[in-house]
């Protein structure tokens, strides 16, 4: 785990980044991720729930359900679904490689590649429709690993 002054002066270990997303079938979210872009199953307790990790990522899986946790709805009633726009981003060396692969397995783009300022990005779908964005940095700076 990386470490981060916390302006004390002494170093604090950062911790890993979690995302939730709401989907459909937590099953086929697993084996969708775990099969395509390379996560690991950490736990499935529950047909509701799973997590898993992919380095320093945590993704949490979460169904709408009315037991509880991530996939409960709101006080107002309001119901947790899949889908929208924001996303997290994995970072490719060779992005048209990757989604040539991806295509002949099947997974669905929202898009083809785009070229923007720091690099090429396409998104693709999980089974809920939860956008992933796939990305390929062009210049050093948009790097998140050395390689």
């Amino acid at each position: 785990m990386p470490a981060y002054d916390d302006c004390s002066g002494t170093e604090e270990q950062m911790a890993s980044v979690s995302v939730r997303y709401i989907v459909d079938d937590v099953g086929a979210a697993i084996a969708f991720y775990c099969e395509q872009l390379e996560f690991q199953e950490v736990m499935h307790p529950a047909p509701t729930f799973a997590m898993l990790d992919r380095g320093e990522m945590r993704l949490v899986l979460s169904a709408p359900s009315s037991q509880g946790g991530g996939g409960q709805a709101m006080p107002d009633g309001t119901k947790p679904e899949p889908g929208g726009w924001n996303r997290f981003i994995i970072e490719v060396a060779d992005i048209a490689d990757r989604v040539q692969v991806l295509r002949d397995r099947g997974v669905y783009f929202r898009n083809e590649i785009v070229e923007g300022v720091g690099g090429k990005q396409i998104l693709l779908e999980d089974p809920a429709g939860n956008p992933i964005e796939l990305f390929e940095p062009g210049i050093p700076e948009a790097r998140l690993v050395d390689r």
